[in-house]
C-alpha cells in the first residue's frame, strides 16, 4: 500500500533485475519524447534508475516536453535526468535543436477530443512521427501505439494477438494506425530500428480503467457493464516492457508487440470486487456486449514474464489509495467508448 504520491513514484522507479540486465547493454543516451504525460516522468526515473543499476551512469536520459510545470522537471533533474524544454508542435521547432540520441522512446499522442478535432490527432500521431523518423533515422525507436488499432472482438476470443489484422474504429484509432504505418516506413526505407508498443490499459493508482471503476463504486454512481470486459496493465511494467522492447527493435519489418495483463478481466466482476473493498453494493447499469477491444500479450508474457503486480493486487492497492484522499489526474479512460469518438 502507499501513503503518498512520492511512494507510488518509488515503487515505479525501482527497476527488476532483467531491467537492469537489458538497460546494461544498451549502448548510447536515450532521449524520452512526450515525457510529461502520465507514464513519461516514471519511465525516465525508471531508465535512470535501471542505467545507474547497470553501471552506465555516463549515458543520459533526456526528457523532452513542453514542461509548464518547472516542480515537474526540477523534480526529475533531482532525479538524474536531464530535461528538454521543447514544443514538438510548434511549426517554427526545429528538431535539429534536440539532443542526438542512439535509442529513443516515442510516447507523444493525441486521443480526448480527437473525434471534434480529427485533423490534430493526425498532426500529432501520424504527421510528427514522420518528422522524428527523419530526424533520428539511425536511433532505436520504441513507439508507444494502443490496442485500439485492432477492431472489437468476442470476449471468448481471448483478444487479439499481433498476428491478427489491424481494424481501427474512429479517427483517434485510425490516427495511430497512421503512427505504426509512418514508422514501419521508416524501417522499410531506411532501416530504422522500430518497435510499435500496442498498449491498454496501463494503472498507476492516479487514473487508468479501475480508478475510473472504484470512483463509481464508491460514489455509488452508476458502472455501465456494456463495455464488460477489459485489459489493464500495472504502469511500472508497461515501462519497464517499452525500455526493454529497445533491445528488440528491427527493420525493415517492426518488432510489434501487444502490452497489457493477462487476464480478460470482467468490468461487472471488478465493480463487485470494489463494493467488497468499500462496503458497498455496485450500482450496475446495461449489459455486457458480446464483443469489446481484447488484447492477447502471450508473446508480451513470453519475452519479458508475466506482470509483477497482479490484478487482484491493484484492485486493493486502488481501494486503499481512495480511502485514504490520495490525488487522481481527473483523466478518465473512456474504455467504455465504443464508436472509436474520444
Amino acid at each position: 500500500m502507499f501513503t503518498d504520491e512520492a511512494a507510488l513514484e518509488e515503487r515505479l522507479a525501482t527497476p527488476s533485475p532483467a531491467l537492469v540486465a537489458d538497460l546494461g547493454r544498451l549502448e548510447g543516451d536515450l532521449l524520452v519524447l512526450g515525457a510529461g504525460g502520465k507514464m513519461g516522468p516514471s519511465l525516465c526515473r525508471l531508465a535512470r534508475r535501471a542505467l545507474d543499476a547497470a553501471g552506465r551512469t555516463y549515458l543520459t536520459v533526456h526528457a523532452v516536453s513542453r514542461w509548464s510545470d518547472p516542480a515537474a522537471a526540477q523534480q526529475l533533474e533531482d532525479a538524474g535526468v536531464r530535461t528538454v524544454p521543447f514544443d514538438l508542435m510548434d511549426p517554427a521547432a526545429d528538431l535539429k535543436e534536440l539532443p542526438d540520441a542512439e535509442n529513443l522512446v516515442f510516447m507523444v499522442g493525441a486521443k480526448f477530443g480527437s473525434a471534434d478535432a480529427p485533423s490534430h490527432a493526425w498532426v500529432v500521431n501520424a504527421a510528427l512521427p514522420d518528422r522524428v523518423a527523419r530526424r533520428w533515422p539511425d536511433a532505436r525507436i520504441a513507439a508507444f501505439s494502443t490496442g485500439n488499432v485492432y477492431p472489437q472482438v468476442p470476449v471468448s476470443s481471448g483478444g487479439c494477438t499481433e498476428d491478427d489484422p489491424v481494424g481501427p474504429v474512429g479517427e483517434y484509432a485510425m490516427s495511430c494506425l497512421g503512427r505504426e504505418r509512418i514508422f514501419s516506413h521508416a524501417a522499410l526505407t531506411r532501416g530504422t530500428r522500430v518497435a510499435a508498443i500496442r498498449l491498454n490499459y496501463a494503472v498507476d493508482l492516479r487514473y487508468g480503467v479501475l480508478a475510473d471503476i472504484a470512483s463509481a463504486v464508491r460514489a455509488s454512481e452508476p458502472v455501465d457493464v456494456t463495455t464488460g470486459h477489459a485489459n489493464v496493465v500495472w504502469q511500472g511494467y508497461a515501462n519497464e516492457v517499452a525500455l526493454r522492447s529497445l533491445l528488440h527493435t528491427s527493420a525493415p519489418e517492426p518488432f510489434t508487440l501487444n502490452l497489457t495483463g493477462p487476464e480478460t478481466a470482467s468490468v461487472r466482476r471488478l465493480a463487485h470486487w470494489f463494493g467488497e473493498e468499500f462496503g458497498k453494493d455496485p450500482v450496475i447499469a446495461g449489459e455486457e456486449a458480446p464483443t469489446a477491444l481484447l488484447s492477447d500479450a502471450s508473446s508480451c508474457h513470453a519475452l519479458f514474464g508475466y506482470p509483477d503486480v497482479t490484478l487482484r493486487t491493484l484492485v486493493e492497492w486502488q481501494a486503499d489509495w481512495l480511502r485514504r484522499g490520495l490525488p487522481l489526474s481527473g483523466k478518465p479512460t473512456k474504455f467504455q467508448v465504443r464508436d472509436g469518438r474520444f
